[in-house]
């Protein structure tokens, strides 16, 4: 039995290490889901992956994805007749958007207004050193790439808050940072010559000669504020990672080094990623787990095969398949001890996380592993030595949570939530155990082999 075993104990500090630093890499550079997407598309074509149009059905062992909306993905290796063993996360994360008409001026400052999106802390958002990351579409279709912030030479943008000299008065947490008040400083040093705007008309003439974009543009875009920390280690000892975005890009990088390294068999299930968008908001939108594009493409998938891609044929593949809800949970903090069940709570280094239900309250919204699947699932995880621990989110009436399961529960798959614990989750700079982050990658591999 591997339950409750402390991964320090059985891992060498070295191969901990090794996972870590390239995992570090990934998190500095998928800063949006789209990066994290391009990433992945590019792990994938390196490995000899094809994209469903280029798919050739002699080549049956050849991998396969496709790309949705350059925000989420689906890709699969291996007989999909026999079922497919899915991870599946997500790839948004708390954060700050531009809004749709965002630049004013105001008494010799230029700024933008912005919408948060996800689930924040909006205090947290304050005096944090900010990068615009995304993508502005022209009229023409031309799309342009941005990013300020993410170079250390670089100016960041950032939030003003209230000096304390004057913010005397007692007020709650949400009366005091307000939505409205998180409003991004752009600059200060007017156009010359320009009477109306100065200010707000210099930084639009800035944007203009250097991305080729004007003040229309911005209606048609996706432009996001994100931390511009540097991924970090911390800790004396140096046993965790703190960066931005964990929640979840952290299991989707822990999926994609997974799938990769399992190989793919004519014999057995099929080995398969889904990486969705807008889980953070309850995954709606035609990007995120509540859309049906990758059940599109594996019918776009027998088709070439040959075979059958009626519904009764579909459903037939999803009623073998299992997916494995691979996003993160919450870490004890001693510091907050008294919203947590200490019986069930994940701790740092003990190894990957079993969740088996998720939801608030009596279980509302909930989705909740099958007693069978959570027994092959700890059977194959002592068989080949994993470390693993339970855990809820907080005390019950306290926490809880939603993850991407409930939605492929609902089109039939067998479904059941993993994943490593985090510290300050949806912070701007959240912490992870090194050994939960290599541990929880060797429990998806194994899974993906053996489910």
């Amino acid at each position: 039995m591997n339950f409750g075993k402390l991964v320090w104990e059985k891992r060498t500090k070295e191969e901990i290490e090794n996972f870590a630093q390239g995992y570090l890499r990934f998190i500095d550079f998928a800063r949006t889901e789209r990066l994290a997407i391009a990433y992945a598309e590019e792990a994938l074509r390196k490995a000899g992956f094809v994209s469903i149009e280029e798919f050739d059905p002699s080549s049956e062992m050849v991998g396969v994805y496709q790309v949705h909306r350059e925000k989420s993905l689906v890709a699969v290796k291996g007989n999909v007749e026999n079922g497919i063993n899915f991870i599946a996360a997500h790839v948004d994360a708390p954060r700050l958007d531009l809004r749709t008409y965002p630049f004013y001026e105001d008494n010799g400052y230029a700024l933008a207004e912005t919408h948060y999106y996800g689930g924040v802390k909006k205090y947290q958002w304050f005096n944090v050193p900010l990068a615009l990351v995304g993508v502005v579409v022209k009229e023409d279709g031309e799309k342009v790439s941005v990013c300020i912030g993410c170079d250390e030479k670089d100016p960041v943008f950032v939030l003003p808050d209230l000096l304390p000299h004057l913010d005397k008065e007692d007020k709650k947490v949400s009366e005091q940072f307000r939505a409205d008040k998180m409003n991004i400083l752009l600059g200060s040093i007017p156009l010359k010559d320009e009477k109306s705007e100065p200010v707000k008309k210099q930084i639009l003439r800035i944007f203009k000669e250097k991305y080729g974009i004007g003040e229309e543009d911005f209606v048609s875009a996706d432009l996001e504020l994100v931390p511009a920390l540097k991924p970090r280690v911390v800790g004396i000892d140096e046993s965790f990672i703190g960066a931005y975005g964990q929640d979840d890009r952290i299991c989707a990088y822990q999926a994609l080094k997974a799938f990769l390294e399992v190989e793919a068999r004519s014999e057995g299930k099929a080995a398969g990623i889904l990486f969705f968008d807008r889980e953070e908001i309850g995954s709606e939108g035609d990007s995120g787990a509540q859309a049906r594009f990758y059940l599109a493409f594996l019918r776009k998938l027998l088709v070439k095969k040959g075979l059958r891609s009626d519904e009764l044929s579909l459903d037939d593949i999803i009623s073998k398949s299992v997916a494995i809800s691979a996003d993160v949970t919450a870490l004890y903090d001693p510091s907050f001890a008294d919203v947590h069940d200490k019986l069930n709570v994940a701790k740092p280094g003990y190894g990957v996380a079993i969740v088996k239900y998720t939801g608030r309250g009596g279980k509302s919204g909930a989705s909740e592993a099958h007693a069978e699947l959570v027994a092959r699932v700890r059977g194959i995880l002592n068989k080949n030595g994993i470390s693993w621990q339970t855990s809820l989110l907080g005390k019950v009436d306290v926490g809880g949570g939603g993850t991407v399961a409930k939605f492929l529960a609902k089109e039939g798959f067998d479904t059941i939530d993993m994943g490593p614990g985090l510290l300050s989750m949806h912070s701007p700079f959240e912490l992870v155990s090194k050994a939960d982050l290599y541990e929880t990658y060797l429990a998806f591999k194994v899974l993906l082999e053996n489910l």
